[in-house]
């Protein structure tokens, strides 16, 4: 065995997690490369063709990788794991009037776990992934930090970790850029994988189109959802919408309704099949809470802790005072936000610093 120890990489067959592996294999680590077929598009109903880590092409391109550069490279299914709790939660949540976060989850639940598993069947000492990440030990704590390409940098999806988790987990693109990684893969040869394109989507909705998705999931979902009514904000009824599981907060496209201004979807509720509409402003809120949360940095948030906060993948964030009380966590914007989306994840940040996150369940004036 290497001096370095043996590292199982998560191999999705793009550059990134192709580049972390040849980093690795490099420095003299015991490289062994893992992919994960998560999910078979086409099973799902699903008009286009399969893209992204679970397709043939992405496998193969992991497999040449490896063969390459000389070190072992295995596959493993786990559509079985996947289609029930990531697949059965993403539609739950909509149904229930909220907008889930599958990757999240995934990370969490589905690619950590199986990652450490097999790590510990095949005596790898660490697992490693392609995530613009940082992780390093401080006060006998294991602390994330964001990469540092702040254009890529992908600590939001890793706030579910476990302490247990990120004791064993590499992240070798922390401290480069995405040119930096491409270049990479070109002077190694690869030029095919150094042009590759990424892909921004879920992995098992391809074509971005998570209604037809649900309409495929769910038998007859569309008859029990279908003329439920739009509402404004004081209650007055405006017309009447396809069903409340394809509406999502701050939606301001595909509502097929005129009223001479832009109008957003500021609220859903499953129980009617309303949706309300309002104006910009009316998506402008102050607090949340959240639940389900993980703490990184810190067992416990120290009280009244300032952090900024981010509501959704993209959300630049805004500074919010934290409080942590009965299994939940009170979040106080200095300011308005906009749209505050029950389902997706809140996440913390202390400076570049991963202080933990959670879902999102109430929000309030």
């Amino acid at each position: 065995m290497s001096k370095k120890g043996r590292v199982l990489v998560a191999m999705s067959g793009g550059v990134d997690s192709s580049v972390a592996a040849l980093m690795l294999h490099e420095q003299g680590y015991e490289v062994i490369g893992i992919t994960m077929k998560t999910w078979d598009y086409a099973s799902s109903g699903g008009n286009k063709k399969e893209t992204g880590c679970c397709s043939l092409d992405s496998i193969n391109d992991a497999r040449h990788l490896a063969v390459k550069l000389g070190f072992p490279h295995y596959i493993l299914d786990l559509r079985n794991e996947f289609g029930e709790s990531i697949i059965n939660n993403f539609v739950d949540e909509y149904l229930a009037g909220r907008t889930p976060n599958p990757c999240v989850l995934c990370n969490t639940h589905i690619k950590w776990e199986a990652l450490l598993k097999r790590a510990d069947m095949m005596e790898c000492q660490f697992i490693a992934t392609g995530h613009y990440a940082k992780v390093r030990q401080e006060n006998n704590r294991y602390v994330v930090s964001r990469g540092l390409d702040d254009t890529k940098d992908q600590s939001y999806v890793l706030w579910g970790l476990s302490q247990d988790s990120l004791k064993r987990t590499l992240y070798p693109l922390g401290s480069y850029k995405k040119p930096e990684i491409r270049q990479m893969a070109l002077d190694s040869g690869f030029e095919e994988l150094a042009k590759k394109s990424e892909s921004y989507e879920i992995c098992f909705i391809p074509d971005n189109d998570y209604r037809s998705f649900l309409k495929r999931r769910v038998d007859g979902l569309e008859e029990k959802v279908n003329d439920g009514d739009f509402v404004l904000t004081d209650g007055t009824v405006i017309g009447k919408h396809r069903g409340y599981p394809f509406y999502t907060i701050g939606q301001r496209k595909g509502l097929e309704i005129a009223l001479g201004e832009p109008m957003f979807v500021t609220e859903v509720n499953p129980k009617t099949n309303v949706v309300v509409l309002g104006t910009k402003e009316d998506l402008q809120k102050q607090a949340m809470t959240v639940g389900r949360y993980n703490l990184i940095k810190y067992a416990t948030l120290p009280p009244e802790i300032t952090a900024h906060t981010k509501i959704r993948y993209k959300d630049p964030g805004a500074p919010a005072t934290l409080n942590e009380e009965n299994g939940k966590i009170y979040v106080n914007f200095h300011r308005n936000v906009n749209a505050i989306t029950p389902g997706q994840s809140a996440v913390f940040y202390e400076g570049d610093d991963l202080l933990g996150g959670g879902f999102i369940e109430l929000r309030t004036s």
